[in-house]
């Protein structure tokens, strides 16, 4: 009778439960992050390293680069999760919220709140000064912030328009319109430090309401003559 041949292929050793795929830990990234926040705060984008961040967050550069490939791409993960903390409640405005003047006051009032905050003034400044040798990194920041909201602040006024409430040819042009009313005098003296501190709930009122009205002054529908 032939003999019995033992299978010698190699056995893949069974991967042990529950544990994560490298780079998936959900805390040690965050960690990362906030120790990347600190550092990008204190030296801006140019003087931090990699090496700085992985102390500031207490873990070592071989972690940090499982995360992360590079400096650019976690200070872009960075400001990703800064937004997302704060745009959902600017956008909840436009869904919520049924009247068109209080919808577009809301939304104003929050995007002027989250745009002179400290931390997106501090990623502004930073994509600026590197955007001309860095271009890759200045769309990436445009695509997914402002574009994002202009689009999606786009959407909203083209349902305003189909229930007849606004008459808008270009509902892209009008939400990029809009946003730049709600930022004036308010936002480009936060960006050059001319105003140190963030301007007051009054003032911010004040600004969006002017912006509310110049906007329907254009745009509301006009009833049939």
């Amino acid at each position: 009778m032939p003999k019995e041949t033992r299978d010698e292929t190699p056995r893949t050793k069974p991967r042990a439960r529950n544990r994560r795929v490298a780079g998936g830990d959900p805390g040690k990234r965050h960690q990362i992050l906030e120790g990347a926040r600190e550092v990008f705060a204190a030296r801006g984008f140019d003087g931090a390293s990699m090496s700085d961040i992985a102390a500031a967050a207490t873990v070592s550069k071989s972690t940090l680069y499982v995360y992360f490939q590079d400096k650019e791409h976690l200070f872009v993960a960075l400001i990703e999760r800064e937004r997302e903390a704060q745009k959902e409640a600017m956008y909840a405005a436009l869904s919520d919220e049924p009247d068109l003047v209080r919808a577009l006051s809301r939304f104003g009032e929050r995007l002027v709140r989250l745009l002179t905050g400290e931390f997106a003034l501090s990623a502004h400044r930073i994509v600026l000064g590197v955007a001309e040798r860095m271009p890759e990194l200045g769309r990436e920041f445009y695509e997914r912030g402002p574009m994002v909201g202009a689009q999606r602040l786009a959407a909203f006024l083209s349902r305003r328009c189909a229930g007849g409430e606004l008459a808008i040819e270009e509902p892209g042009l009008a939400a990029a319109q809009f946003v730049d009313l709600c930022q004036s005098t308010l936002m480009r003296p936060r960006l050059f430090n001319a105003l140190r501190q963030p301007p007051s709930e009054a003032e911010v009122a004040r600004v969006v309401d002017e912006a509310v009205r110049m906007f329907l002054a254009r745009y509301a529908a006009r009833p049939a003559a």
